[in-house]
């Protein structure tokens, strides 16, 4: 038996490079994109120095937080200036505590919402009332609001009705 012979094929023409000129368009746009998007952040507004739908009371800071303008679940939360401190203080035997529920520091509030658009403000819808533990108290509850609305954060503690700025979509 013979082994046939090889068969000869035309020659291919060489493989192709990809364009030059192709890879430096490439190039150029993924560049002007990064310097677009460092622009972008450079420019930007800075932070604000407190969060969006807090306020700042004398002894503490009152925020709400949920989807503005839309129905969801919002968070109402209150937290005491300083109380960490005085906390670790009576840890470490400074100050003795007084074995009330929540130390001496600890209070009792009422947390909530109010709703308001061009056409009327709403009273005060309420999540609860609880004593704050290590100076915070957290309530939430489900919202129904309508996309013109805005919302604003509510505590009372005894007659006293302390409230954040509106937030609105």
């Amino acid at each position: 038996m013979s082994v046939p012979a090889p068969r000869r094929t035309a020659a291919r023409p060489p493989a192709r490079r990809p364009d030059p000129r192709r890879d430096a368009r490439r190039i150029a746009v993924a560049v002007a994109a990064m310097c677009l998007v460092a622009a972008t952040a450079a420019t930007a507004p800075a932070a604000p120095a407190e969060p969006t739908g807090c306020g700042d009371l004398v002894r503490g800071q009152l925020c709400l937080r949920g989807p503005v303008g839309a129905d969801g679940t919002y968070t109402a939360t209150y937290r005491r200036y300083g109380v960490s401190e005085r906390r670790e203080a009576a840890s470490a035997g400074a100050v003795a505590d007084d074995g009330r529920a929540g130390g001496r520091d600890a209070i009792t509030v009422r947390l909530g919402y109010q709703r308001k658009n061009d056409r009327i403000t709403a009273f005060p819808g309420w999540f609860g009332t609880r004593r704050t533990q290590a100076g915070t108290v957290v309530l939430s509850g489900r919202v129904e609001m309508l996309a013109d609305e805005c919302i604003r954060g509510v505590m009372e503690r005894g007659e006293t009705v302390y409230v954040t700025k509106w937030s609105c979509s």
